[in-house]
């Protein structure tokens, strides 16, 4: 057998946590769990193990630690031999900068010596940063009777789109197999999966089951783009694999879960709910080196799926980040209706007050179905007019503005005057301010600094308009929630009179396509013109895309359901004299 293990220096002593309660109600959670996929009675050539998909959060080791505890215990008493968590799950993913700090490696070596404790009669594979001779490594760890037994260094570290762990992590080199009740068992973790060779390695050092960990997280499609790979993986070495996955928002990120098993017939057999925490068990017949078919949860709808991340994603940041509630400005438009509704799907509608603050140019109609809509959803709703107040503002300005006309100034200011009160109160009640702004605004600066785009969390940032379409008809397929009308009047900002979004911009279904080449598929100018486009038009979107980089550096992060969002995902420089060449 080969691993990365031999003498590891033994950490610390544990601490003691007094947290029985809140480990009670989250057995009582994992048991219902556990029960409702079906637990399968072992025979004495069949391996029990468990995948533990929970949530955690980055930094909280202690925190990490007691949900790992109880999930723990939770398999020791259904007798199984092996409880598997997911990738870094002691920091959580990703930890980012936290790993220069030196003194959280005290804080996880507690961890893995309170979990390898517990470890007797099981085994216990944890996800961990992992420093060996004053390098550190993405590992995973197998603890068993008190002992770190074996341990896995990743093999391939992404270093795209959201990852950079080759800023902090160093490459590992070999294969990890050990023996689980007679069955050689491979690790590997995350990206290694994606690759040929960590898995061909694992072969080749006699696996018979490979154990992937994951932090995984979620655009639109992933869970196919994971099925196929390790089917490819499945293909190749004809080795079954369970993969296991969190969930979670993690800022941008949002992880979703989805752990699931893989046969080396290529047929899926167990597939875990989506964005739900659960302890599930799977029994591995070693006789036929396959895993046993259980219940597997449903495929999950694309719009359903992207609501679902965005509800998740807004919900943990709000409640990881110790706010009270969740604060939105309505306009009677459709933006600020969704994210209205992901709110109230999000935090319960006893913790979302919507503010409607109309000036001159709001319409009745939006005023009518802004009330209709929070009172749809049982909101706390007020009305505050920034009527005077713009005004007043104007009176302030207008000497400095004598001679010049009326231009979108004057709009902005609206915005800006609604971005203050809404900053207040956000101030004065606790309750985060949501900004409601989409990919399609924030892509081509079709929004206004410290107005609309004040905020603490953007959940739209990565959803074109197209799609915000979408999610609002998916959301009311059951019972109309948003009225009707919000979603077929034409959008506008209503910062002008007669005012449309289509005055400034292309029309959404083709500004739309634009932008998704250009941002997500990196297409040229002429690549995308030859899609049939107006080369004028092109040229314009593109222009506009590069001028608002230093609008959307000033945005509030938002859920990433794409496969290239802003943030993270796609970084430009703000000045930069290149960017004329990449029109071409």
């Amino acid at each position: 057998m080969t691993c990365n293990c031999g003498t590891v220096e033994r950490p610390k002593p544990s601490l003691v946590y007094d947290n029985i309660q809140s480990e009670l109600t989250l057995i009582i959670q994992f048991t219902l769990s556990f029960y409702s996929y079906g637990y399968h009675l072992m025979s004495d050539s069949s391996l029990h193990i468990v995948l533990a998909q929970l949530n955690f959060t980055v930094g909280d080791i202690e925190g990490n630690c007691e949900k790992m505890m109880v999930a723990l215990a939770q398999a020791k008493a259904e007798q199984a031999d092996c409880v598997v968590f997911s990738e870094l799950a002691t920091i959580g993913y990703p930890p980012e900068d936290l790993l220069y700090r030196s003194h959280i490696f005290e804080r996880i070596d507690q961890t893995i010596t309170r979990l390898a404790q517990a470890s007797v009669g099981i085994v216990t594979i944890v996800g961990t940063p992992w420093m060996q001779q004053d390098d550190l490594y993405n590992a995973a760890l197998v603890l068993r009777d008190g002992e770190i037994t074996a341990q896995y260094f990743k093999n391939k570290l992404p270093n795209y789109n959201v990852f950079d762990e080759k800023r902090y992590f160093k490459e590992g080199t070999a294969a990890c197999v050990f023996d689980l009740a007679g069955t050689s068992v491979a690790l590997t973790i995350c990206e290694d999966i994606w690759w040929p060779q960590p898995i061909a390695a694992a072969k080749q050092a006699g696996a018979e089951l490979v154990l992937n960990i994951n932090a995984s997280p979620f655009h639109s499609g992933k869970q196919l783009e994971r099925t196929q790979n390790l089917k490819q993986r499945v293909a190749e070495t004809g080795l079954p694999i369970a993969y296991l996955n969190q969930i979670g928002g993690q800022d941008e990120l949002v992880f979703d879960g989805q752990s699931f098993a893989i046969n080396p017939d290529k047929e899926v057999v167990f597939l875990a709910q989506a964005f739900t925490e659960g302890v599930y068990s799977l029994e591995f017949d070693c006789e036929q080196h396959s895993f046993v078919k259980q219940a597997c949860a449903e495929p999950i709808e694309t719009n359903a799926a992207i609501y679902q991340a965005l509800t998740y994603g807004l919900q943990d940041y709000v409640r990881k980040n110790g706010f009270k509630g969740g604060l939105i400005g309505l306009s009677g438009g459709i933006d600020s209706a969704l994210a209205l509704t992901l709110a109230v799907d999000a935090l319960g509608s006893e913790k979302v007050h919507a503010v409607m603050m109309p000036s001159p140019y709001t319409s009745q109609m939006s005023l009518d179905d802004a009330a209709e809509l929070a009172a749809n959803l049982g909101v706390r709703y007020s009305v505050i007019s920034i009527e005077s107040l713009y005004d007043q503002f104007l009176d302030v300005l207008a000497v400095p503005f004598a001679g010049a006309a009326a231009d979108t100034t004057e709009e902005n200011i609206q915005a800006r005057i609604r971005g203050l009160l809404l900053m207040a109160l956000s101030n004065k009640t606790d309750y985060m301010l949501i900004s409601t702004g989409n990919k399609s605004e924030m892509a081509v600066g079709y929004a206004t600094l410290y107005g609309d785009m004040a905020g603490g969390f953007a959940p739209l940032k990565d959803v074109l308009k197209t799609r915000v379409f979408a999610l609002a008809n998916y959301k009311n397929d059951d019972v109309e929630v948003i009225p009707q009308r919000i979603i077929d009047r034409p959008p506008s900002a209503e910062l002008a009179p007669d005012q449309k979004d289509e005055d400034s911009l292309p029309p959404y279904s083709e500004l739309d396509r634009i932008l998704e080449l250009f941002i997500e598929y990196d297409f040229s100018r002429k690549d995308i013109v030859d899609q049939g486009f107006d080369q004028a038009i092109v040229t314009r979107v593109i222009n506009m895309v590069f001028k608002s980089e230093y609008k959307r550096r000033q945005a509030p992060p938002g859920v990433k359901v794409s496969k290239r969002s802003f943030g993270r995902d796609r970084r430009y420089p703000i000045t930069s004299g290149a960017l004329s060449y990449l029109k071409d």
